[in-house]
């Protein structure tokens, strides 16, 4: 299996400690897939360097974004960039580096063999504050009873897609959606996509510091942090206007037929 051109689309924000590092592994894994690869790095106004790591990198360029929206509006963002490249096959993954390079190989292997629309990175081994594991099994469940089935690790933002299915989710999703994988995955399983999950390793962030991460670092706060309460409250509106309430506009979203065949 050679493509043509694999596009990596992720967005960051101030991660100048390790996202070059990050991308040059994943380089190295996905060179053998592809005829060409390309990144595409959607910043979210860092206040670090992130921006001016790829100065001189051929294969990579950075969006530095108008104004700092969080990372659902620069993820879907750095999606875009990736479409607008014409890809084969399009990989998200978040800046921070929390997966290793050698997993890459192996979602685009199963996107391409099983004639899937997405591959879901699943993650074993997080190392999350025990907030956001309750958040992410609450999440988990309430997707679960809206969608009719369990949807593993439903926020997860390691993705393969063919683009053909991608830009059918992305026309969906308003472009300032603060959690847009969770409507992906409740429109994927509705919408009768080709869905399937690889179990990869969760790694903890490649930088030193928590500046990166609006979350907070898993062993040093107790209770979850203001924003990311605010966050949530603000999280779980959007999931009932767009994509829960009886007439949510991704409620009832088609899979193209072309798409995977």
């Amino acid at each position: 299996m050679t493509l043509r051109h694999l596009a990596i689309v992720m967005p960051a924000y101030n991660e100048v400690e390790g996202i070059r590092g990050f991308i040059d592994e994943i380089r190295t894994a996905v060179t053998p897939l592809t005829e060409v690869v390309s990144f595409h790095v959607a910043d979210d106004r860092s206040t670090d360097a992130t921006a001016a790591a790829f100065d001189g990198v051929a294969d990579t360029v950075v969006e530095v974004q108008a104004v700092n929206r969080g990372h659902g509006p620069t993820a879907l963002a750095a999606y875009r960039a990736g479409l607008s490249v014409d890809p084969e096959v399009l990989v998200h993954v978040d800046g921070d580096g929390q997966f290793h390079g050698a997993d890459f190989p192996r979602l685009i292997e199963a996107l391409m063999s099983e004639n899937a629309d997405v591959v879901h990175g699943v993650r074993d081994g997080r190392t999350d504050p025990w907030y956001r594991r309750v958040l992410t099994g609450a999440v988990g469940l309430l997707i679960a009873v809206a969608a009719g089935q369990r949807i593993p690790d439903v926020n997860t933002p390691l993705r393969a897609y063919r683009p053909e299915a991608l830009r059918v989710l992305i026309d969906a999703v308003p472009a300032d959606a603060t959690v847009p994988h969770v409507h992906f995955s409740l429109a994927e399983a509705r919408g009768g996509f080709r869905v399937r999950y690889l179990r990869v390793e969760s790694i903890p962030r490649r930088g030193a510091s928590s500046t990166g991460t609006m979350w907070g670092r898993a062993g040093g706060i107790s209770l979850p942090p203001k924003r990311l309460r605010t966050f949530v409250r603000a999280a779980l509106a959007e999931a009932w206007q767009l994509s829960l309430r009886p007439s949510a506009p991704l409620r009832h979203l088609p899979r193209p037929e072309h798409v995977g065949s």
